[in-house]
């Protein structure tokens, strides 16, 4: 019989993050609190610009970001955001979404699936992301449950489950 396997990634759907943006932009438009100071939340290339005139406001303004991130299921690991930046008057917060396992971090996966894992799981690093094969589909089911008890800096997706 040959073995299962599933793949662990750190992938966020582009589209998501990008109705997440809108969502956040629509209510800081409409929102009282946010009238007068220059609020505004966009995308500056590969990375997302929030602005306004307070370092409170633009942190207001993260605040509603990451609360639209959840809602739409994107985990806020994957949210990399900067400090609030003065920038002439306005304060600037420039983040970005991280994708992708470092080979450093697939290794801490690997070595965490090898240590407390059951015996018989072979995890290999492939680009970025990790094969975990073993001849058992109960063996698999242990290590996803065992990743999602783990609190990893980064967010863990399981694909191709077969």
């Amino acid at each position: 019989m040959a073995d299962s396997s599933f793949d662990i990634v750190s992938k966020v759907e582009r589209q998501e993050v990008d109705n997440a943006l809108n969502q956040a932009a629509k209510e800081i438009s409409q929102r009282y609190d946010f009238k007068g100071v220059g609020a505004s939340i966009s995308w500056s290339g590969e990375q997302i610009l929030m602005e306004a005139n307070s370092e409170d406001r633009v942190k207001a303004i993260l605040d509603v970001f990451q609360s639209k991130l959840i809602k739409r299921g994107i985990s806020l690991k994957a949210l990399d955001a900067g400090e609030p930046q003065l920038s002439g008057k306005e304060y600037k917060i420039f983040s970005s979404i991280k994708e992708g396992i470092s080979q450093e971090d697939a290794k801490k996966v690997a070595k965490t699936i090898r240590d407390e894992g059951p015996k018989g799981v072979k995890a290999q690093v492939q680009g970025e992301e990790l094969r975990v094969s073993s001849k058992n589909r109960d063996d698999l089911q242990a290590v996803i449950a065992l990743l999602k008890g783990k609190d990893f800096d980064f967010a863990l997706q399981f694909v191709n489950y077969r």
